[in-house]
């Protein structure tokens, strides 16, 4: 794991430079596991993310924007009851583990000095935030309930004592030396790496493995001599926040690792360099959540529409046959003389083929040649009504499809917040049920949220993420003269640049976020569209977020990224 007590350290000593002696001003819960403390701090406000995610838990310092639910969750309404105002007069790490705890000092309702404790462990799916009051020692409460039932240690709820996590009784790497090292392993056992990891507090696999690698030759000279050297780097604040992209993967860590062999990108702080690891990833996770339900009902759909497809071409197929039905009836009614009841077939003259050949007819045996023939004419008469309604049944259940393709695009590059405005376009378009009826017309009357981006020179670039926002960006917001861009004939966001002349380069990085918000997000030379936004039309009676354009020149260009966080920031 890369958030291990070594990086729990570093992560202190850099929130303790940034926040210590703040005033906390505000208190936000913008989803369920999470809190952000907007702290005053050195003559800045800063933001400070708590996370107790079961995947992504952490604390750090963070730039991104989160939206806020209408109504604060009672976790929240109890920290600013219990916090907000107060001061922030020191935070450090507990014994070297994931745990770290903010000491907050101020004065309560009554106007006596309260301290307080906000307590965040960082234990993976265990992983919890708490607020306790430090005379009593007394858990007010936690943004995670927990029973004994499930703990038999200890309960995480409202009024219980606060105990700490059972004891490890590992070495403290920072107080060790190579002597430690040498007595704690077993060098002719194997494994070293992991019995680094039992044996000293806070070090993870991540970590050990590094150890081994760096050290070349692994023996009890070289890692103990490793260790320590490492140990020492963390010590004195001597990192390089490292992102290293591996195999398809990412990984993050105080500095380069040797053991993980890829690409690498450095940040200045800890804080920035998670701010983009999980940039999208934690979202994504909370839009699963939230719009789970969406995105199944989304791909029903689609799977039901290209069934209906398939099932009207057969019909299609059979109707296509109508002109020969007629031909057997006609042919059967020269010849009627011919047939008789209990004939399966009958051969007759085709005065229909230049050559004068004969043709069989099949029979009913049960029906009289008279039947036959009014059989054939029905069928004729049927497969041509049928013609024109079953292409324009086909013709709309492709329409559907395609408009199913593109809600899949949008949640997956979808925000919290775009899932509600999804869901809504699918009430109003009668495919679900409305979940609820309160602030109902507070949410019709709003505008959607768009996506506002700043290219390298400065020009304003929007980006519709949805077809509420991508029909209310095109059609209301932006400008005629402006620019418009979307990928060809691929799923994706509107895009408008504010300017009736972009230089060349704003447009190359719109033409990025046009593509980066596509179907097409992991493909390379992207078909990118761009035009005036008096040339971009919506049909009458068309689908959500369907438009036509025309008067366009394509650019090609490959998503990135790394440009997309820079022009978002």
């Amino acid at each position: 794991m890369s958030f291990d007590g070594l990086f729990t350290k570093a992560m202190v000593d850099e929130l303790i430079s940034s926040l210590k002696g703040g005033r906390i001003n505000k208190v936000h819960q913008p989803y369920k596991n999470e809190v952000i403390l907007t702290i005053r701090a050195n003559g800045v406000n800063q933001k400070l993310l708590l996370s107790a995610h079961p995947s992504y838990a952490r604390v750090q310092l963070t730039n991104e924007a989160y939206d806020n639910p209408s109504e604060p969750p009672m976790f929240c309404m109890l920290l600013r009851k219990h916090i907000e105002g107060y001061i922030l007069e020191d935070l450090y790490q507990v014994d070297n583990d994931r745990m770290i705890i903010l000491e907050i000092k101020g004065r309560n309702e009554i106007g006596d000095i309260s301290y307080k404790q906000l307590i965040i462990e960082i234990m993976g799916r265990h992983s919890n935030i708490v607020l306790v009051d430090k005379t009593r020692n007394v858990i007010l409460d936690s943004i995670k309930h927990v029973s004994f039932a499930v703990n038999s240690h200890r309960a995480i709820l409202p009024g219980q004592p606060y105990i700490y996590p059972p004891a490890q009784n590992k070495i403290n790497p920072f107080e060790a030396v190579e002597e430690d090292v040498v007595r704690s392993v077993d060098f002719i056992g194997g494994k070293l790496d992991r019995q680094l990891v039992e044996h000293f507090a806070g070090t993870s696999p991540l970590f050990a493995k590094e150890v081994i690698i760096q050290s070349g030759l692994a023996n009890r000279t070289t890692v103990p001599g490793t260790f320590i050297r490492l140990i020492k780097k963390i010590a004195a604040g001597d990192i390089s926040p490292s992102i290293i992209s591996a195999d398809g993967k990412e990984s993050f860590y105080l500095f380069p690792l040797e053991h993980l062999k890829g690409e690498i990108k450095t940040f200045p702080s800890i804080s920035e360099m998670l701010d983009r690891y999980y940039f999208g990833k934690a979202e994504r996770d909370r839009v699963k959540q939230q719009g789970n339900d969406i995105e199944r009902f989304i791909s029903n759909e689609k799977e039901k529409n290209e069934k209906k497809i398939g099932k009207l071409e057969v019909t299609l197929k059979d109707a296509e046959r109508a002109d020969q039905f007629q031909r057997y009836g006609e042919l059967l009614t020269a010849n009627l003389y011919a047939a008789k009841k209990g004939m399966k077939e009958i051969e007759v003259l085709d005065y229909y083929d230049e050559l004068g050949g004969t043709i069989v007819i099949p029979l009913d045996p049960r029906k009289t040649p008279s039947e036959n023939a009014q059989k054939y004419f029905s069928k004729y008469q049927k497969a041509k009504n049928a013609m024109a309604v079953v292409v324009e049944q086909i013709a709309k259940a492709r329409e559907e499809v395609a408009y199913f393709e593109n809600l899949t695009q949008q949640v997956q590059a979808a925000s919290p917040k775009d899932i509600q405005e999804i869901r809504e376009e699918l009430v109003e378009g009668g495919y679900i049920r409305e979940r609820q009826k309160r602030n109902a017309k507070k949410a019709q009357n709003a505008k959607p949220v768009l996506d506002h981006f700043h290219a390298s020179d400065g020009t304003e670039i929007i980006v519709g993420k949805n077809n509420k926002q991508n029909d209310y960006l095109t059609n209301k917001l932006a400008a005629r003269d402006e620019i418009w861009l979307h990928t060809k004939d691929i799923p994706g966001s509107h895009v408008v640049i504010r300017s009736k002349e972009p230089a060349d380069e704003t447009l190359m990085e719109a033409a990025v976020l046009a593509a980066y918000y596509s179907k097409a997000r992991n493909s390379s030379s992207v078909p990118v569209d761009f035009t005036k936004v008096r040339h971009v039309k919506k049909p009458s009676g068309a689908k959500p977020g369907f438009m036509i354009y025309d008067n366009q020149q394509t650019v090609y260009v490959t998503p990135d990224e790394e440009l997309v966080l820079k022009l978002k920031k």
